[in-house]
C-alpha cells in the first residue's frame, strides 16, 4: 500500500481545487486496487440524477465524465442502503442492474463522499471487469480519499458563499435600496469604466442630471410613503428611456444621473423629459406630474474627470429648472 500513502501529501497538499485533488486520488486508486475505471460523481436527489463528474479510465472498461444517469438505478444507491462498499460479484448481488450488465462490471466498490453535517455530496468509486480482490486496508484508504474530497468540497462551498456575499454586499453598497438603481457611488465607480471605454473607441458621450421638480411637494402633501413609490415610478421610466447598456443613478433625494455612452446624435433630454411626464397614481392618489428639470452635456473630448463632467451637466440643470420657474 505504499504506493497510495507515499504520494498521497503531495497530491493533497499540492491541489487548489476539487479537480486537482481528485485526479491523483484516481491515479493512485487504479494503481494499488487494479480497478480499471474509478471516477468520483457528484448526487442531485431533488433531480434524482448522479453524475460522473471526475473518471479515469486507463484500460478497456470506460466511464466517461460528464454521463448522467437516474439515482434510482445506480449501483451506488443499491451499496449505500445495503452498507455494501464492495463487491467482486457485481452479477450475484446485483445482476438485475441494467448499467452493470451493459458496462460488463464485476468488481465494484463505492464509498459515500460525506460533509460534516452528513450531507452526501456524491460517492467515489471504482470498477472493473474483473474479480479483484480488495483487502481492509485498500477499503480504508477508499474511505480516508472520500473524506479528503468531502473537506475540500465543504471548503469549496465555504469560499463559494464568501464569495456570494461579498457580492451582495458589494451590489448592497453600490445600490439605491429605494430605487434599485446605482447609487452615487456605484454611478462613479460605472462612470469611470464608461470614460476609460469611450476613450479607446473614440466615442461620444452623454451626461444628463435630473431633478424632479415639485418633489417637496408631493411629499408635504401625501406623505413620503407616496414620495417613495413616486420616486420608484420615475427610476423606472428613466430606465425605460434609455438603452440597457446606459447607465441610470439616483444620486440624492430627488436627483437621477444617466450616462449614455456613444450617444450624441439623437435629443437624450426629450427622451427623459417625455418619460417624466404624466399622470402617477397610487392607491386613491393621482398625481398629474408636470415633469422634472434635465441638465444634459455631450462630448467627444478626452481626459474630462468625473467631477468636472456632473458639475457641467448640474449647472445645466439648474439652469433648466431657473428657466422652468421663470416660464410659469
Amino acid at each position: 500500500m505504499s504506493v497510495v500513502y507515499q504520494p498521497l501529501p503531495i497530491a493533497v497538499t499540492g491541489a487548489d481545487n476539487l479537480e486537482q485533488l481528485t485526479r491523483p486520488m484516481l491515479e493512485l486508486l487504479e494503481a494499488a486496487t487494479g480497478l480499471e475505471s474509478t471516477y468520483l460523481t457528484t448526487i442531485d436527489l431533488v433531480a434524482g440524477q448522479q453524475q460522473i463528474l471526475f473518471s479515469r479510465n486507463s484500460k478497456t472498461m470506460c466511464i466517461p465524465e460528464g454521463l448522467a444517469v437516474p439515482w434510482g438505478d445506480t449501483l451506488c444507491k443499491r451499496a449505500m442502503e445495503e452498507g455494501r462498499t464492495y463487491t467482486d460479484n457485481v452479477e450475484t448481488c446485483w445482476g438485475d442492474s441494467v448499467a452493470a450488465r451493459e458496462l460488463g462490471i464485476m468488481t465494484y466498490v463505492s464509498q459515500p463522499v460525506r460533509t460534516a453535517d452528513g450531507a452526501v455530496f456524491g460517492t467515489l468509486c471504482g470498477a472493473s471487469a474483473k474479480s479483484l480482490p480488495l483487502t481492509d486496508m485498500t477499503m480504508d484508504v477508499l474511505g480516508r480519499f472520500a473524506n479528503v474530497i468531502a473537506q475540500q468540497v465543504e471548503r469549496e462551498w465555504a469560499l463559494a458563499a464568501s464569495r456570494r456575499d461579498n457580492d451582495a454586499l458589494r451590489a448592497h453598497a453600490l445600490t439605491d435600496a429605494l430605487t434599485g438603481l446605482a447609487n452615487r457611488r456605484g454611478m462613479e465607480i460605472e462612470l469611470q469604466r464608461i470614460l476609460a471605454r469611450c476613450d479607446r473607441n473614440n466615442e461620444g458621450l452623454q451626461v444628463a442630471v435630473v431633478d424632479l421638480d415639485g418633489f417637496k411637494a408631493i411629499n408635504d402633501q401625501y406623505g413620503h410613503d407616496t414620495g417613495d413609490r413616486f420616486l420608484v415610478h420615475i427610476a423606472r421610466r428613466l430606465r425605460g428611456a434609455v438603452r440597457p447598456e446606459d447607465l441610470v443613478a439616483r444620486t440624492g433625494g430627488d436627483e437621477f444621473v444617466i450616462i449614455a455612452p456613444g450617444q450624441t446624435h439623437f435629443d437624450l433630454r426629450e427622451r427623459l423629459e417625455s418619460a417624466m411626464t404624466g399622470p402617477f397614481a397610487s392607491s386613491a392618489t393621482v398625481i398629474d406630474y408636470g415633469g422634472g428639470s434635465v441638465g444634459l452635456i455631450q462630448t467627444h473630448s478626452a481626459g474630462f474627470d468625473i467631477g468636472e463632467l456632473l458639475r457641467r451637466a448640474d449647472a445645466a440643470m439648474y439652469a433648466v429648472k431657473k428657466s422652468r420657474k421663470g416660464s410659469r
